[in-house]
């Protein structure tokens, strides 16, 4: 993936074949490229974006969106990327196009509990772990009220 040209659809990032990993901290995210490369990733593979980049990328694809956008996943993402770059998170986009690279890319981001990470199929875009919740920099914690 060329990182100053990222792929869209709609004018939106759209990297399909690739995942997005959102890390808290930069070292949680030099592990796992650590990680992906001993599993045989190389680093034309891996493409980093620190929180700057990030967020200079999602409010450039924000302002840019086709209003066919809307009717996507994908947007939605841009806004969660954006609020996590906002956080102070970094980003690893793994070029991952088939089931085998997908697990190992899966296991990193659930040993590490990243922040969010998706991988962008052809037709869907698959959520990695279960705690990415929309627009949220942090993770959902539902406290009871009574």
């Amino acid at each position: 993936m060329d990182k100053s040209n990222p792929p869209e659809t709609f004018g939106v990032f759209k990297p399909t074949g690739h995942t997005v990993m959102a890390f808290r901290s930069i070292e949680n995210m030099e592990v796992a490229t650590a990680a992906l490369t001993a599993q045989g990733f190389t680093e034309t593979d891996i493409v980093r974006y620190s929180p700057q980049e990030m967020a200079k990328l999602t409010g450039a694809e924000r302002e840019a969106a086709s209003p066919l956008a809307a009717f996507g996943y994908e947007l939605e993402l841009v806004k969660t990327y954006q609020a996590l770059a906002e956080s102070g998170c970094n980003f690893l986009v793994v070029h991952a196009p088939n089931d085998a690279q997908l697990d190992r890319v899966k296991e990193v981001a659930v040993k590490l509990e990243v922040a969010a990470a998706q991988h962008y199929g052809t037709f869907m875009v698959q959520d990695l772990i279960s705690s990415t919740a929309p627009n949220a920099p942090i993770r959902d914690v539902v406290t009871p009220t009574r």
